[in-house]
């Protein structure tokens, strides 16, 4: 049987594993974009603290996925529960080092015009602050992403959803006629998500960063 023709036979399964991959990215990148950005909000104006959080989450990503996934499962069993905890960790690194970075940036005459006229500091952060980090933010969601596309393969180790399974099915089988098929179809359906993803990131920029900031 050829690619095309396992495609053709296997469509449905395939659709489904990749909307489970989809899923699991997309809901650990907002829960990982949630708490990178209040991380970012809470650290960004000290030293030390900035540079403690971006070490926490760089030692985070230095432990190998099979490595983190393997010691979730005696502690949250198998399935979804592992992928999800390990996914969000791993994508805190670029959301946090770059709102950190992205905060920074703000230049301290518009914080300071800002409270001339009477903001709070709150409201400096959601309207000043925060929409000009927005993004290198952006950016750091975007590197998050592409990353947990590929980590997210691994997750059916611990019998987790998403394209891995396919890609673990083909190796568990490798010199049957189909094993080829199967971790070229999990791969490519991998890469197409990441490529759509990033082109979703693309236009959401262009619809939420002003011209003036973008240039």
């Amino acid at each position: 049987m050829n690619f095309w023709d396992y495609l053709g036979n296997r469509h449905q399964q395939l659709l489904t594993d990749a909307y489970q991959h989809a899923s699991a990215v997309f809901q650990c990148m907002v829960v990982a974009t949630v708490i990178g950005v209040l991380i970012g909000v809470i650290t960004y104006r000290s030293e030390w603290a900035g540079n403690l959080a971006t070490t926490a989450t760089s030692t985070i990503l230095t432990i190998p996925s099979l490595a983190m996934i393997g010691l979730l499962i005696p502690v949250v069993g198998l399935g979804v529960a592992p992928t999800v905890i390990a996914l969000t960790l791993y994508g805190l690194l670029p959301i946090v080092r770059n709102a950190i970075v992205g905060l920074r940036g703000v230049d301290p005459s518009l914080v300071d015009a800002a409270k001339g006229i009477g903001m709070s500091r709150a409201a400096r952060l959601v309207k000043v602050e925060l929409p000009i980090a927005w993004p290198p933010i952006l950016t750091g969601i975007r590197v998050s992403t592409q990353m947990l596309m590929g980590i997210a393969a691994i997750a059916a180790y611990a019998s987790g959803p998403g394209l891995g399974n396919e890609i673990f099915r083909g190796i568990a089988s490798l010199g049957s006629k189909n094993a080829l098929n199967q971790v070229l179809a999990g791969t490519l359906g991998i890469i197409i998500l990441a490529l759509l993803f990033d082109a979703v990131y693309v236009l959401i920029g262009r619809l939420t960063i002003s011209r003036g900031i973008r240039v």
